[in-house]
């Protein structure tokens, strides 16, 4: 990427958050660095503003499941139903952001360390970070499946070769009860939402 091209993208989200770029000190004598530097510190000084306006994260789960908010708003980003993500955690890790299985996933979201980095997951025991790389990764595999929720679970839980090679969910007895119990599990939270009150 050139060096015009990186200052074109930091004063397009100059623009979108609002704050006006540094101004230029001449096209042909101004350094990157001396651009970064105003980009950060412009950035810096307006990151508490943005934050404190930015809306409480609401939740679109029953009351009592746990991390609803941070699901909801992870499953909205991706264009994901916010039922099935929490449907996927609870069977992934019971909702428990210190969960660990043999083969070495981790997090709420059970990403493994691979998975996790090409999904740009620094640290997944952070709650907020696994479930926005989950939700990240069953994005991509019902994009992969045409929208296919059960090729799409399956392909999460057994990967997305084995359900290429089967056509299908595969068949081991782990991947076909994972992709029936995250679809209960989901259902039920779909069932048991709390009604978006109207104003």
């Amino acid at each position: 990427m050139s060096v015009e091209a990186v200052v074109a993208r930091v004063n397009e989200l100059h623009a979108l958050i609002g704050v006006r770029p540094p101004a230029p000190t001449g096209a042909t004598s101004s350094t990157f660095a001396t651009q970064l530097a105003g980009a950060t510190t412009a950035t810096a000084t307006a990151a508490p503003a943005a934050s404190a306006a930015a809306p409480a994260a609401v939740s679109e789960l029953p009351a009592d499941v746990p991390f609803g908010a941070e699901i909801t708003a992870a499953a909205k980003k991706h264009g994901i139903d916010p039922a099935l993500l929490a449907g996927l955690v609870k069977q992934e890790s019971g909702f428990n952001p210190n969960a660990g299985s043999p083969a070495g996933a981790r997090g709420l979201a059970q990403l493994m360390p691979g998975t996790a980095a090409g999904l740009g997951v620094t640290n997944v025991l952070d709650p907020l970070q696994s479930l926005d790389g989950g939700a990240k990764y069953l994005r991509q595999q019902l994009d992969a499946f045409g929208g296919d929720v059960t090729k799409a679970l399956a392909a999460y839980n057994a990967g997305p070769g084995a359900v290429q090679r089967y056509g299908g969910v595969p068949p081991y007895a782990e991947t076909q009860h994972y992709v029936q119990v995250v679809q209960e599990n989901a259902a039920r939270y779909r069932t048991a939402a709390p009604t978006p009150s109207i104003p």
